[in-house]
């Protein structure tokens, strides 16, 4: 399928962190098909190669998988030293990375998630991964980027960082409590949303863009009472399936975004609307 021209990534190099995550495969493959060479960043390397594998299948320009430690300095760096090496440039930078406590893989008690409770070592490492995991590789990767003069980034944050968890959410049909959602994802998400727009001001005039999309809730084999009580509380009646996000992230790498800087792109079904 041909894109407008302003949608097109032909002869330009994308990096994705949590590339083998659930939209973050996605991502990859949106950008690869819009021409851009894509490289896949996780810490899980089995992960890592069986992303790279799904994207390698179809015909398109060339992915290339590293495996690194979004909090680590001296793993960013390589990463930036390989992209000089083998691309010789860098493009966009999609800050997709992030650990998130979901109802469909939760292993912890319901008391340990009450915020009464929520150990601090816990909120140390979210905070961590979510936020440090995104201003190192603004800094380490988006540099090279304010260097040439051009470049995209985009910060992937959540609806939990506009607006504060429904915990009744959580609450099964029965009146049983599956969980709290922790304090410690929304407040790391809506750190995102700030340092979007402090990168943005501070690299505007360097021709570097920096933009937060906001995804809503993913589906992902979650529970029939919990799908029906997400499309309850959202307008258009459902969770996000794992590829609605693959117009927006086009359009913020892309020219077609090309005016568009410190924003804010929600994308949630109106989740954060009521």
């Amino acid at each position: 399928m041909s894109l407008p021209a302003d949608f097109s990534l032909e002869g330009r190099v994308a990096v994705v962190t949590g590339a083998a995550g659930l939209i973050g495969r996605h991502h990859c493959s949106a950008l690869r098909e819009a021409g851009a060479v894509v490289i896949l960043v996780d810490l899980n390397e089995a992960a890592l190669g069986a992303a790279l594998a799904g994207l390698t299948e179809r015909d398109g320009p060339e992915a290339i998988a590293f495996r690194a430690d979004l909090t680590s300095e001296s793993d960013l760096t390589a990463l930036r030293d390989m992209i000089r090496a083998q691309c010789g440039r860098l493009d966009v930078l999609v800050n997709n990375g992030a650990i998130n406590d979901k109802v469909e893989t939760r292993t912890t008690g319901v008391e340990a998630t009450r915020f009464e409770n929520f150990p601090l070592e816990e909120w140390r490492r979210v905070i961590d991964v979510n936020t440090t995991g995104v201003f190192l590789p603004s800094r380490i990767l988006g540099s090279d980027m304010a260097r040439a003069g051009r470049g995209s980034i985009i910060n992937v944050a959540s609806t939990y960082g506009i607006v504060g968890p429904d915990q009744s959410l959580y609450v099964k049909p029965d009146g049983t409590r599956t969980m709290f959602k922790s304090p410690a994802y929304p407040s790391s998400k809506g750190a995102v949303i700030a340092f979007t727009r402090y990168l943005a001001a501070y690299w505007g005039q360097a021709g570097v863009r920096v933009n937060t999309l906001v995804p809503g809730g993913v589906e992902a084999g979650q529970e029939p009472w919990f799908l029906a009580e997400y499309g309850r509380r959202t307008p258009l009646g459902r969770m996000a399936q794992p590829d609605d996000y693959r117009g927006a992230v086009v359009y913020l790498a892309s020219d077609a975004s090309r005016y568009v800087t410190g924003s804010t792109l929600v994308v949630d079904g109106g989740f954060t609307a009521w």
